[in-house]
């Protein structure tokens, strides 16, 4: 009986310490294998298994290959209503730093990409170069709230998103450009060039992922969704861009560009050649209509001097 207790009590002494050194990622719930090691709570990232600190923000090419991981499809397992969001999700290749290599690709086909994991160039084969990680420098975030009876009170507005951006999402305020209301449209800029960044600071690449989950309603905090209230009033916003501006322009081509765009790009031209065809068949009937006078008053100066 002795040895049995003995072995109880170990067990418990075990599951103690180990309860003592677990913890709970608060800034990124897609982590396994969490451990407290001098009060820092360090966790295996899902699909990855690079370790991140989770007192900061995990990158966002991490986040994105843990969203990869978990389905036959390669999406996390969905409810049955729900509906697929095109968001440009891609199981992402990520250097051990967390940030994404230059060139991604899907099988046989790739593409360069920047510092926020979008693409910068066309699809092209394996055969691609990329020569470098392009920043990018610029983050623009713009949503639109739903229909009201009257605006949103400005200051208060810039003041939340402002602090919430800095607190929440941990950017230092000097790379919040602007928060600019244009009724009903929100615009956040945000702007860190690659002198400006230094190791301590978060990017702004992984403050627009980490900002977009959460008004899109799937927060990556650890039960802690972002409630967007302005004066006490929940706002309630229907539509939430993200434009990306690197450091160096994007190279695409043509066959890249949507088909509408071609399509006004086509209308344009042909409207621009008309205008040129008929410019020019009206100079030539103004011609002929002045040569014709010129004929007609020659024929009767002669008449004249018969």
């Amino acid at each position: 009986m002795k040895p049995f207790c003995g072995a109880a009590l170990l067990l418990l002494l075990c599951a103690a310490a180990c309860a003592q050194n677990s913890c709970i990622c608060q800034k990124n719930k897609r982590v396994t294998n969490c451990r407290l090691d001098s009060g820092v709570c360090w966790c295996d990232a899902v699909g990855s298994g690079v370790t991140v600190n989770c007192n900061t923000l995990t990158s966002k090419c991490l986040l994105m290959k843990a969203e990869m991981t978990g389905s036959k499809s390669g999406r996390r397992e969905k409810p049955k209503d729900a509906f697929e969001d095109i968001d440009g999700l891609y199981d992402p290749e990520c250097e051990n730093t967390g940030v994404f290599k230059a060139k991604q690709c899907n099988g046989t086909t790739c593409w360069c990409v920047n510092t926020a994991g979008v693409r910068r160039t066309d699809k092209q084969d394996a055969d691609l170069k990329c020569n470098e990680l392009v920043r990018t420098r610029w983050i623009i975030i713009e949503m639109k709230h739903a229909e009201r009876d009257t605006p949103l009170n400005t200051e208060s507005l810039k003041k939340f998103f402002k602090e919430t951006i800095t607190n929440r999402y941990m950017l230092d305020g000097r790379y919040i450009s602007s928060v600019l209301y244009e009724n009903p449209y929100i615009t956040i800029d945000l702007k860190q060039n690659s002198s400006e960044k230094s190791s301590r600071d978060v990017d702004i690449a992984d403050v627009a992922y980490y900002f977009e989950k959460d008004v899109k309603g799937d927060s990556l905090f650890h039960n802690n969704i972002l409630n967007i209230s302005i004066d006490n009033e929940m706002l309630k916003l229907e539509k939430t861009v993200v434009y990306y501006v690197d450091e160096i322009a994007p190279e695409f081509s043509m066959k890249s560009l949507t088909p509408g765009l071609i399509a006004v790009i086509v209308v344009i031209v042909i409207a621009v050649v008309a205008a040129i065809v008929v410019l020019v068949l009206t100079r030539r009937r103004k011609g002929k209509y002045v040569k014709a006078e010129v004929k007609e008053m020659n024929e009767m100066h002669r008449g004249l001097n018969a």
